[in-house]
């Protein structure tokens, strides 16, 4: 939380003063995204009591949210700035009845709440996730190519687009890049961007407030609804006959549907059978995971948005090749690296990768065995598994070996007297001489930076 001056004690207009301070605090420490979301539309309802201070928002749903996640943090900043400040109290408008007091614009408040403009009917969409930011493999080309088709002006394809992938797949990102591309060719248009958690939520809060018809009328008005981890609507009785209806409202208005599933819509559990067949009614396309080459692309693709950083291609195919869990666990490490070397004032080298993503690249890689290399390695090179571990030096039998060991020091977690051992009962300073010699090769020499391209690729597979 920012330090600021605390006000002296005074009148309502210190209130306000302290509500933009505030106001500041929270946009600069929630993001601009969360803060535009949920935290924007709060307005400062009365501040003639220093000691009591009430807030307001538009809805029933969003007082909730802010209660549950901000109620204690606001009490704090107000505090910071106005210490005689004893309560915040936080309240919807519609039951409020009360002038606005503001340091800055609030947002556009109507009489009804039936006739709010939520501020998710034109969401922040993240800037980082746009379709020339996404890079395009066979895992994911259909879902790409089948979003941009939604995306476009004119009466779509298809409606819904149902896609599905595992978590960190790249599903979000292709949401949040239809959202961009549409309401850029269509600036007068409404989308919401939500997910399966908060529709059941703010359906739940629509019927305890007996407002289901406000509900309804906000989402099924919108140009585009998108609808992200639905699968946390299974089971979920109520919400799924209200989707169920959402969801031909849109099918028959011919307007753009776009759901978002950790599976298919015929794998969902406790789902009705009238919804699955109305999800799989329109075009379901699954991400499969990202292979070794894909996520090697996404690292380059975030390093040129980074161009200060300077990483070999060697750390960067360490990533490539340890990380596959999913691909947002891979920017994650990427972040964690580039931030590490930035404070430490550290250059980037596998030493100083490894040292850093330790953990990570442990817990992250898939166990590959030091016999699976060598086993890779002499098909490769169509040389004996045994020449590997043998006396010889001949350079047809001594480069597979370095190249085997290079693989089992980036691959494995084995350390290097172990590596020795496994070759023969060579010693560590050997396999150190064969990593460093692979390293230097695989700058200059194309065969060989392919020839461990391609076996990172097998193992990997």
């Amino acid at each position: 939380m920012t330090q600021v001056q605390p006000l002296e004690r005074g009148n309502g207009q210190d209130v306000a003063k302290a509500w933009a301070h505030v106001r500041a605090n929270l946009r600069r420490s929630a993001g601009q995204r969360l803060f535009d979301q949920w935290l924007k539309p709060v307005v400062l309802v009365d501040g003639s009591d220093s000691h009591a201070v009430r807030l307001g928002l538009p809805s029933a749903f969003l007082t909730q949210w802010v209660k549950n996640h901000y109620a204690d943090r606001l009490l704090l900043e107000f505090r910071a700035v106005l210490p005689e400040v004893r309560s915040v109290s936080i309240e919807t408008m519609a039951d409020a009845g009360q002038r606005v007091l503001t340091a800055e614009p609030a947002p556009i408040l109507a009489q009804r709440a039936e006739s709010l403009v939520e501020p998710a009917e034109r969401p922040a969409f993240d800037s980082r996730f746009t379709f020339d930011r996404f890079v395009v493999s066979a895992t994911n080309r259909v879902a790409f190519n089948a979003a941009r088709a939604v995306a476009m002006p004119g009466t779509p394809q298809f409606s819904p687009l149902f896609l599905h992938a595992g978590t960190g797949q790249g599903k979000t990102h292709l949401m949040h890049a239809i959202g961009h591309a549409f309401l850029e060719a269509n600036p007068g248009a409404t989308a919401i961007y939500s997910t399966g958690e908060r529709f059941m939520f703010e359906f739940v809060q629509a019927l305890r407030n007996k407002d289901t018809l406000a509900f309804k009328t906000r989402l099924r008005s919108v140009d585009l609804l998108m609808i992200d981890d639905l699968q946390f609507i299974g089971g979920k009785d109520a919400t799924q006959e209200e989707f169920f209806h959402t969801v031909n409202e849109f099918m028959n208005a011919g307007k753009r549907l776009v759901i978002a599933a950790d599976r298919a819509p015929q794998a969902l559990e406790g789902f009705e059978p009238r919804l699955v067949g109305r999800l799989g009614a329109g075009l379901a396309v699954d991400i499969k995971p990202a292979e070794l080459d894909l996520r090697r692309a996404i690292v380059e693709r975030k390093l040129k948005d980074m161009p200060a950083v300077d990483m070999p291609a060697e750390v960067i195919d360490l990533l490539a090749a340890r990380i596959t869990t999913n691909v947002r666990e891979l920017e994650g490490a990427l972040n964690r690296l580039v931030a590490y070397a930035s404070l430490s004032s550290e250059t980037i080298t596998i030493d100083f990768a490894t040292s850093v993503l330790g953990e990570v690249l442990r817990t992250s890689q898939r166990r590959i065995t030091i016999d699976e290399i060598q086993r890779a390695v002499s098909a490769h090179f169509e040389v004996k598994q045994l020449d590997l571990i043998s006396a010889r030096r001949a350079v047809a039998i001594a480069r597979p070996r370095q190249i085997a060991m290079y693989l089992a020091k980036r691959l494995t977690t084995r350390s290097l007297p172990e590596i020795g051992r496994k070759f023969g009962n060579r010693d560590h300073s050997t396999v150190i001489h064969a990593v460093k010699r692979i390293e230097d090769l695989r700058a200059k020499d194309v065969e060989i930076d392919g020839a461990v391209r391609a076996l990172m690729r097998t193992l990997e597979g």
